[in-house]
């Protein structure tokens, strides 16, 4: 690779996972407009959302594209205007672009809600590449606590897994309930008991199992078992609507659904007494930039530890294979 080209993982044609669909290609090196900067990337987390991508459940805006939205790099350049950063400072590159700024979500701190909102990895080219774009204004300053190949996975799993968890509205000493156990909830899990909240997980991965054990879950077993007691909140991290009508069965009345799914299978008719009792079910939609600052906040203060498996760019197919097949215990991440 020469000084002005670089590699990226491409999709082209969207298909099954198993057919290989990314394709390594050799690319200008971009450069950076008014407000933006140039992320040379070192690492990047996959995520769930990329395999949807990738397979064609959420179409992306345009093709060829490069997916991650877990960036973690140093500037390389940065554009006219930009404050606050210089090159060769540490990033981190979440899913969240960029949005209108002026709609009344944007105005209201949510902006993950804008009809306009664009995504990494997804709207624009994301971080399966040696070098990315992105706005200064929503690139996350990073501390140095943790490895790159640690933080990447904060920048979804975590970011998505803290909001999701706040949607959920669990209070300090409640019991929470994880339904799928992968990157994210491997991350929400620590948040919780450094809330004094119990966990109970419902996984069919012997691995995943295994893992939410030793991370400490008061309980482990599947959706169809039942757990000792009711959980106050539960999340469901896994995009099966077969399952809210199974996870709702083991919430209290009073208590909160929080599904976090960019794409979900559809959900089946529901009795209404899984809804009765005041229970409530919300979606949890993207995540806004204060969502980042917060979580990397957090997980300085309690030494939150993602578990990493790495694969070379090179292996982008095998890693979203793997993560489909559930064979990644915590959070997979590309090392460019």
């Amino acid at each position: 690779m020469g000084n002005h080209t670089m590699r990226a993982m491409q999709l082209v044609v969207p298909s099954d996972i198993e057919e290989n669909p990314l394709q390594i290609t050799h690319l200008p090196v971009p450069k950076p407009g008014p407000g933006q900067l140039l992320l040379q990337v070192n690492v990047c987390g996959i995520c769930h959302t990329d395999l949807h991508i990738v397979e064609g459940e959420l179409i992306a805006p345009h093709l060829p594209l490069a997916p991650g939205h877990q960036a973690v790099g140093s500037i390389a350049a940065a554009g006219s205007g930009v404050q606050g950063w210089t090159v060769g400072d540490r990033a981190g590159i979440p899913w969240f672009y960029d949005a209108c700024g002026t709609c009344s979500f944007c105005r209201a701190g949510r902006e993950n809600l804008c009809p306009d909102a664009r995504f990494t990895g997804f709207s624009v080219d994301g971080g399966f590449a040696d070098f990315m774009i992105t706005e200064a204004d929503t690139t996350l300053h990073l501390p140095g606590r943790l490895s790159d190949q640690q933080t990447a996975p904060l920048l979804c799993a975590g970011i998505i897994g803290y909001r999701s968890l706040r949607l959920s509205e669990l209070q300090e000493g409640e019991r929470l309930g994880l339904v799928g156990f992968g990157a994210s909830a491997h991350l929400v899990i620590q948040i919780a008991h450094s809330r004094d909240c119990e966990v109970y997980v419902f996984t069919r991965s012997d691995g995943h199992r295994k893992m939410a054990a030793e991370l400490g879950a008061a309980w482990v077993g599947g959706l169809e078992d039942k757990p000792p007691s009711f959980v106050d909140r539960a999340i469901l991290f896994a995009p099966a609507g077969n399952l809210v009508g199974p996870t709702l069965e083991k919430i209290r009345p009073a208590g909160t659904l929080a599904v976090n799914a960019v794409y979900m299978t559809p959900i089946p008719e529901l009795d209404y007494s899984l809804l009765y009792g005041e229970r409530t079910i919300r979606s949890v939609s993207n995540a806004v930039y204060q969502d980042g600052v917060d979580l990397l906040e957090i997980a300085g203060s309690i030494d939150l530890e993602p578990e990493t498996t790495e694969y070379p760019l090179e292996d982008a197919n095998l890693a979203l294979q793997d993560l489909k097949a559930s064979r990644i215990n915590g959070a997979g991440v590309l090392i460019l």
